[in-house]
């Protein structure tokens, strides 16, 4: 009699031979501790044949690896077995979602399809875009691009993530008053890909001679990406282990900070505003420190009551303080959309330029600073504390 689990792996092994494979993972690591913390699987046509593409998610880096099918098949058995609790299959036709219980048993729950079906199983061909896949080493060296710089179709979103941030900063770059040897510091870098992909953009895209800075508190990404600096050639490109807070680091002409995580922000903008800093760019993350500090009453109490709708009002009196604090340092600030609402809910961008505090009227911002915090019952913003109004 055929298990739960024979009949997942022969749903997998039809859909892989009829070419209707959108995409399949393994999640839910049996080994809490272990490293490897996710599979994702992807059908390619290469020049040796159809093959399954294998992105090993581990928890500071990314390995790609092609299998041929039968030996991909048995790859997925065994890690069904011995290393993931949790698999799911996407197709054209439909989805299945296999769930490894306390006991051991099995179970499998079939669903509608939610993609649709690839033109082609080759690898992307991204055109047009402001960071280009020819010839890009870091791209290739970060797993967006294979050995032959063509896109992987796993990493097409982090792909247009790349392409849509250059595209948001190009005109706020072009019209900040930058001296010509500029300082970009990127905070909490992370694994690079905006990093190195702003780097790419000021140098070879404008033509531009920054020195520019990567902040990353994990040793292991400071290695790999300084590694891929110098494979990549660019030289004025490093990346240093440290905190936002703590790090010293020159003058700082651009700041950035994306998802940093609740006050690690504010240490980000208080940091670009003492150095001065021509642009401040901060996608926020994490709004602990207005929420449990509201105290509302009255009608607004309705509005705050629910857990999530709390939370979101409090993302966004967190943002609106963080931009008039901003302004009432003389930047000129906006705030829009980063990222698409299906890519993440985490999608605000605060953009701040440096023009003049003469003609700021820093009291009037004041009062309406303290207006929003009564109305709320919050009594300290913690860039308020920082910058000391």
């Amino acid at each position: 009699m055929k298990t739960n689990k024979d009949i997942f792996v022969e749903k997998l092994q039809s859909f892989v031979d009829k070419k209707e494979l959108l995409k399949f993972s393994l999640s839910s690591p049996k080994d809490k501790t272990a490293d490897l913390k996710k599979v994702i699987v992807t059908a390619v046509e290469l020049k040796k044949g159809y093959c399954l593409n294998f992105v090993y998610r581990h928890t500071t880096k990314d390995i790609t690896k092609n299998f041929e099918i039968v030996e991909a098949i048995a790859l997925i058995i065994n890690a069904i077995d011995t290393e993931f609790n949790n698999a799911e299959i996407l197709s054209a036709a439909e989805n299945l979602s296999l769930y490894t219980l306390p006991n051991g048993k099995i179970q499998v729950k079939t669903t509608a399809s939610t993609l649709k079906a690839p033109i082609s199983l080759a690898h992307d061909k991204a055109k047009d875009k402001v960071i280009a896949l020819e010839n890009n080493v870091y791209l290739r060296e970060l797993g967006v691009a294979n050995a032959d710089f063509e896109l992987r179709r796993e990493m097409s979103d982090k792909y247009r993530q790349i392409n849509k941030y250059i595209e948001l900063l190009s005109p706020n770059l072009k019209e900040a008053n930058l001296p010509k040897d500029f300082h970009v510091v990127d905070m909490g870098s992370g694994k690079g890909y905006l990093t190195f992909a702003l780097y790419d953009y000021l140098t070879n895209g404008l033509k531009l001679t920054p020195k520019m800075t990567g902040v990353e508190f994990r040793p292991d990404l400071v290695q790999i990406c300084n590694d891929i600096a110098t494979k990549a050639n660019f030289a004025q490109l490093k990346f240093e282990k440290g905190t936002i807070a703590d790090t010293q680091l020159d003058k700082i002409d651009v700041l950035i900070a994306l998802h940093a995580c609740d006050t690690a922000t504010d240490d980000a903008i208080f940091r670009g505003v003492k150095s001065g800093a021509a642009l401040i760019v901060c996608a926020p993350c994490c709004h602990k420190q207005i929420r449990k500090s509201m105290n509302v009453s009255g009608e607004l109490a309705n509005v705050t009551k629910f857990g999530i709708l709390k939370e979101r009002q409090a993302e966004i009196i967190t943002d609106t303080l963080r931009a008039m604090i901003m302004e009432y340092f003389g930047y000129k600030t906006n705030v829009f959309e980063f990222i698409p609402l299906e890519h993440t809910p985490k999608n605000v961008m605060i953009v701040g330029r440096k023009v003049s505090t003469s003609g700021v009227n820093q009291k009037q911002i004041l009062a309406d600073i303290a207006a929003i915090k009564k109305l709320y019952g919050i009594e300290k913003h913690y860039l308020e504390t920082l910058l000391e109004i």
